[in-house]
């Protein structure tokens, strides 16, 4: 698939043809057969030009010309092309020296370096490059890099449609004596600012942190943070009332000192920190993740899988020993109070560690506020040596714990229904979740790019999300089936697995597209697609799977939920909670991507939707 370097709507420096004078062009598209970019001239002039013939803003150092006409096209009627005159030249009627003139015009060079430097020094932030350039982040304040400096003008104000009053600047290729004789000043120039990363990151720190808020802002996540833990008792213990309905809302409540148990508590610790030492094996490849603030990549390693199958052997040695399972979902309720306790110490813990952390260590979502920060996360990445505790919690205690609960409680229904062999709803609802389990560990990598990695914090969002969450409102189709018995159907049963297995398809095939395409997009296996071409150099898919609906990934999740709740039949809205609740997740989570993409891709993620309307579901957007 033929790669372009330039992204339609970018303006940049166009050779004028027959010349070497380079004008400012906006790139209007791109002929993938010719390799021939469309660009159109500030006078209105549309050529074609190669690839060759076209230079990013930063490749030049602004030239005055002595010109005035108000168009390149004027200049083909010209005998003379406007030539500088060189610094060593005089001009006829000046009684100076040579020398004299050399000296005169050298240091007013100079003199035009300095401010060009100064200018640099006081306003690094607020530089606006026009258009859809490469040095523009789409509304975020720019990074200054090394190398990759501003020119003094980038703050002017262009219109196209204005040509009476275009005056144009021509830059040329060609050295000049100036330029070679300032060429220390120049070096010294970008020390100056590279010397200042610290208060760049300040500033993109503060940036962030005047953007609106998430989740409802202050009062939004104080009211999840309190009333999560309390509204998964409430399922819980719906679910284990022989008849749940509203009428008989709210269930008993047990007492405080009934729903906790030290020894509970202590099987949690276990759990935790046995797949923390599953982890630390030294076995599984290691890979490097997105490219931090600073350029950092930090390193992962991806034994999930292995952990998995440490996982079931020790279970199975449970089995052989003849240890009690079912102790599992007779503490049910203490488990889960115990998952509670434990994500809010963490949670404490990372926030006390995270005001400490560096500010370029700091999540792009943090606010500065003690309440949102708590609960978003503070640090992106905290870490105990090379041990991280956000990527090590999005996989391991919550998801691997999900399986083993599902197990507790197809063991749990045999024993409270006196059944030789679990029912075929409980096998299918454990074969569904098994296979989706599974299929993240052995896809771990992908994780890597999400937003959960690579934008949020970890705080108490991802750490009770993770812990407590996941494994106990994900397995409730499991735990409702326990004292809620359903007779399925072969046909029935046959249909739902269709059902999951078409969720699965859109699922794995959607994720293993991107995940292709965002290691290696000249893999000629994916020569077929199309894409756009973004200003951030990479490009967006607009076919395949992801030209059938934006997010064709949450659409497999959603089929797939489904499929996990019809086994349960349709006595109760209960089971249902889940697709409910994950069609709302998933809904607000697009709405977040939709964000932050618009932000970071701007006029290409414009053109990509209107490309692709569709956002989750076909032909609703």
């Amino acid at each position: 698939m033929p790669s372009r370097k330039f992204a339609d709507g970018e303006v940049v420096r166009g050779r004028w043809p027959g010349s070497s004078l380079y004008y400012e062009v906006e790139i209007l598209s791109h002929d993938s057969n010719s390799q021939l970019y469309n660009v159109k001239y500030k006078d209105g002039t549309e050529l074609e030009l190669k690839e060759s013939d076209i230079k990013p803003l930063t490749s030049f150092r602004q030239r005055k010309s002595g010109s005035t006409s108000s168009s390149p096209s004027r200049r083909r009627g010209s005998r003379s092309r406007s030539r500088s005159r060189s610094p060593g030249r005089p001009p006829k009627g000046s009684r100076r020296s040579a020398s004299a003139s050399y000296q005169a015009d050298l240091k007013e060079a100079r003199k035009e370096a300095r401010k060009d430097m100064l200018e640099v020094k006081l306003t690094p932030l607020v530089l606006k490059p026009f258009g859809n350039s490469i040095n523009r982040y789409n509304g975020e304040p720019e990074r200054i890099e090394r190398n990759d400096l501003p020119h003094k003008n980038a703050q002017e104000k262009f219109h196209l449609s204005q040509e009476s009053s275009y005056v144009p600047t021509q830059y040329s290729l060609r050295a000049r004596r100036e330029e070679i004789t300032l060429k220390k000043v120049d070096l010294k120039e970008e020390q100056v600012v590279t010397k200042r990363p610290a208060l760049l990151r300040t500033s993109e720190v503060t940036a962030t942190q005047s953007k609106d808020l998430e989740f409802g802002g202050v009062p939004g996540v104080f009211l999840i943070m309190l009333g999560l833990p309390a509204f998964l008792f409430l399922l819980l213990l719906m679910c284990k009332q022989k008849e749940p309905s509203l009428l008989n809302f709210p269930p008993p409540l047990p007492a405080l000192g009934d729903l906790w148990e030290t020894r509970v508590f202590g099987a949690y610790l276990l759990w935790f920190f046995l797949q923390a030492l599953f982890h630390l094996l030294p076995i599984g490849k290691v890979v490097e993740g997105t490219p931090l603030t600073d350029g950092r990549r930090l390193k992962y390693r991806l034994n999930g899988f292995y952990a998995f199958i440490l996982t079931s052997a020790l279970v199975g040695a449970c089995f052989f020993w003849n240890v009690e399972l079912y102790y599992v979902y007779r503490h049910f309720l203490q488990f889960a109070l115990a998952a509670i306790v434990f994500a809010v110490g963490l949670s404490v813990y990372l926030y006390a560690r995270a005001l400490k952390a560096p500010r370029d260590e700091l999540s792009p979502a943090s606010s500065g506020n003690a309440i949102y920060d708590f609960f978003i996360g503070r640090e992106l990445n905290p870490r105990i040596g090379t041990f991280d505790l956000k990527y090590f919690c999005e996989l391991r205690p919550g998801l691997i714990g999900w399986v083993v609960i599902n197990l507790v409680m197809l063991l749990a229904e045999m024993k409270e229904q006196n059944r030789a062999v679990p029912s075929l709803a409980m096998i299918l609802v454990n074969s569904f979740q098994l296979l989706y389990v599974v299929d993240a560990l052995w896809n771990e990598e992908a994780l890597l790019t999400t937003m959960d990695i690579i934008h949020d914090g970890f705080g108490f969002m991802l750490a009770f999300g993770d812990l407590v969450w996941v494994p106990f409102i994900y397995s409730f189709q499991a735990f409702y089936l326990v004292s809620h018995p359903n007779e399925l159907s072969w046909p029935m049963a046959s249909l739902i697995i269709a059902l999951k297995l078409c969720g699965f398809v859109i699922f794995r095939c959607a994720n293993s597209q991107k995940n292709a395409f965002r290691k290696n997009p000249t893999d000629p296996r994916l020569a077929h697609l199309k894409t756009i071409h973004t200003s951030t150099g990479k490009n967006l898919l607009v076919s395949g799977w992801w030209g059938f609906v934006r997010h064709p990934n949450y659409l497999g999740d959603l089929i797939m939920a489904l499929a996990w709740s019809l086994p349960c039949g349709f006595n109760h809205i209960l089971p249902y909670f889940y697709v409910i609740y994950f069609t709302i997740l998933l809904v607000h989570r697009e709405a977040r991507d939709e964000h932050h993409c618009r932000k970071k891709y701007g006029l290409a993620w414009e053109k990509y939707c209107q490309r692709v309307p569709y956002r989750i579901f076909p032909y609703i957007y």
